[in-house]
């Protein structure tokens, strides 16, 4: 199936609209409370697994999305199902057609959807910050060993993710969109660097 950003508005509709009823081994329960099911699509923009770029896009996404979820008959619900291999998929359910005429709501995610096959990250600034907070995060996993040879003080991820910041900048590069990960020869000239002490 091709990618609602890759066709046209009026095509990306017509192939949207009642996409659930073509999910295998997927029931959707809210269908029994809408008059026109088949006027409604679900998408999912991120699971329990995702990278942080999947994260990033399905932040942008929601806050676009956002105002369609007011109201009392709002043309988007925020979504999550259960699912034995991610644990969860999570995304909306989108009005796609009301009275006949495509909505808003879809009209603004396709034009995401657009600019995603374009380019993949619709914010740089939000996707550049969660890396840098994964990375940061990451320090604590990745120094799990080198931190009992070490007499590290309370602030020593800070003093550490800025030398490698500034001496070693490779080594906080993403990995796996996870993130960077530096490894035990980075960290340990990091430490030595600040003067950090050895455990005797």
């Amino acid at each position: 199936m091709v990618a609602l950003g890759e066709i046209e508005l009026k095509d990306a509709a017509r192939q949207a609209a009642g996409n659930w009823q073509d999910f295998n081994c997927f029931v959707w329960f809210r269908r029994s409370e809408l008059a026109k099911p088949k006027d409604w699509a679900v998408i999912y923009t991120h699971n329990r697994d995702s990278g942080l770029l999947d994260q990033s896009n399905a932040s942008v996404i929601r806050a676009a999305l956002k105002p369609f979820t007011e109201g009392d008959d709002p043309d988007v619900v925020v979504e999550s199902h259960s699912h034995w291999a991610v644990g969860h998929v999570s995304g909306f359910s989108v009005r796609v057609f009301r009275r006949g005429q495509i909505t808003k709501a879809f009209r603004t995610y396709h034009e995401l959807a657009e600019s995603m096959e374009d380019y993949p990250i619709l914010d740089e600034t939000d996707y550049s910050n969660r890396e840098s907070e994964a990375t940061f995060e990451n320090l604590e996993h990745a120094a799990w060993r080198l931190k009992r040879e070490f007499d590290l003080p309370e602030n020593w991820q800070d003093e550490t993710y800025s030398w490698l910041s500034d001496s070693r900048p490779n080594s906080l590069e993403n990995t796996d969109d996870q993130g960077g990960w530096p490894d035990d020869d980075d960290l340990t000239a990091a430490f030595e660097a600040l003067g950090y002490e050895r455990v005797e």
